[in-house]
């Protein structure tokens, strides 16, 4: 689990409240308008076999991030997205801060 939660951290935006009937195919897309989408990863709760209404996206440069975080509100499906900026800490700050 430590594992995934570090790789969560190279993502770029943080994305809550999307509504079930939203698929990682279409989340993509939409943040595609704002620049070059490299990843978007929706995790799924075995149970339920539904996504768990949030997601992470990776942008190719900070400059598509800007811009998706410049508009607001986003809205897909009629439901306003909560989109919130990944901070990047450096190696060197990490291990800084665990110290």
């Amino acid at each position: 689990r430590a594992a995934g939660r570090r790789s969560r951290r190279l993502f770029d935006i943080f994305v809550a409240e999307i509504p079930w009937t939203v698929s990682s195919k279409e989340l993509k897309e939409y943040f595609s308008r704002y620049g070059s989408v490299q990843r978007c990863q929706l995790p799924f709760d075995r149970d339920t076999g539904f996504h768990k209404r949030y997601c992470w996206v990776k942008f190719s440069t900070p400059e598509d991030v800007q811009n998706v975080l410049q508009k607001d509100p986003h809205i897909l499906e009629g439901s306003k997205l909560a989109l919130k900026q990944q901070i990047r800490r450096r190696r060197s700050q990490r291990k800084n801060q665990s110290e």
